[in-house]
């Protein structure tokens, strides 16, 4: 039997548009995000993210490039968004991530967004992967009404750099069947400093343990891909930027050593870590062995680990070619 996502029943039941209407309230005083920056994007004020009402779209495909249980043989529909709540000198979407001026020109209406899910549905893809859409939070709920409305069926996948608001994420109960969460730092002091955010650390464990609660440890699959779970993303950075340790070990002992874990090697110095010499450079070797062996430690072995060499192969070109930036 096909699966059938969350939203689907909420969009019966009339609390798929009352949600929807409750979180683009928020943009009056934006909370989004835990910047609570409390811009009113609907007049045109902007918070870190600067970003408005309207979502930015700067590129939508079928992708191949995700864990092979998301992209599966027919690809991740993913819509990336623009802009960010994060200023990561690392940034390897800094194209769009950190272009205000140059991404505006690619606001959609919600109505557009919604005629997108549905164009990747068409194009066969196996989910819907909302790819930074946390300062969008507020405003993308309305997009999945419209395109639920129109016969959108995939699962939606929140794929995040972590840093989310709680209480955005708890509109979303029941309307995402797969969260996918960076968690980049175990250190707050590293993330002030290379993402220019106060408290990830802390932030990003009460937003998780939410995306957890909804949804728990034990995956969902439908003939060989996720439709339903949660798998926790963890960049390596040079000289344990990144603080594995205390991520795995909050993971493992707050959570669930059951929890799916993508450990990631694919880490290049990009954009501006010409600035700092301690992340301007690939991982070592003995790093990547390093949290290998935490991963064991901490006895998380469901999930999937890059090879050493995905820093060569992951290098996506948005000026280039917004239409597959990741074909290289």
């Amino acid at each position: 039997m096909d699966f059938i996502p969350s939203y689907v029943k909420l969009l019966h039941n009339g609390e798929l548009r009352i949600r929807a209407e409750t979180a683009y309230k928020n943009l009056a005083s934006c909370t989004s995000c835990p910047r609570d920056c409390e811009a009113n994007r609907i007049k045109g004020e902007y918070g870190i993210c600067t970003s408005g009402y309207l979502p930015v779209i700067s590129s939508y495909t079928p992708h191949f490039g995700e864990e092979p249980v998301l992209s599966g043989t027919r690809g991740a529909g993913n819509i990336f968004f623009g802009n960010c709540n994060l200023k990561c000198i690392y940034c390897q979407n800094y194209e769009i991530s950190q272009n205000p001026l140059s991404e505006k020109k690619n606001e959609v209406t919600h109505e557009r967004l919604a005629e997108i899910m549905i164009e990747l549905q068409n194009k066969n893809c196996h989910n819907i992967g909302l790819v930074s859409p946390t300062h969008f939070s507020a405003t993308i709920l309305k997009s999945i009404y419209l395109a639920s409305q129109k016969g959108l069926e995939l699962p939606i996948i929140y794929n995040t750099n972590g840093y989310d608001s709680v209480d955005m994420l708890k509109l979303y109960d029941g309307i995402i069947d797969i969260y996918l969460p960076d968690f980049k730092y175990g250190n707050s002091v590293f993330a002030k400093k290379y993402s220019l955010v106060d408290n990830y650390f802390e932030k990003a464990k009460e937003a998780i343990k939410e995306m957890f609660r909804q949804v728990g440890d034990k995956p969902v699959y439908n003939k060989g891909v996720i439709v339903r779970g949660m798998i926790i993303r963890h960049l390596i950075l040079p000289n344990d930027l990144s603080g594995t340790k205390k991520v795995f070990q909050f993971i493992a002992e707050e959570l669930s050593p059951d929890v799916h874990i993508s450990l990631m090697s694919q880490y290049y110095p990009t954009n501006k870590t010409y600035k700092d010499i301690l992340i301007n450079r690939s991982i070592f070797n003995s790093e990547y062995e390093k949290a290998l062996e935490l991963l064991d430690r901490y006895g998380l072995q469901n999930g999937w680990i890059q090879e050493m060499e995905s820093s060569g192969t992951y290098r996506p070109e948005f000026n280039n070619d917004r239409i597959n930036p990741f074909k290289n």
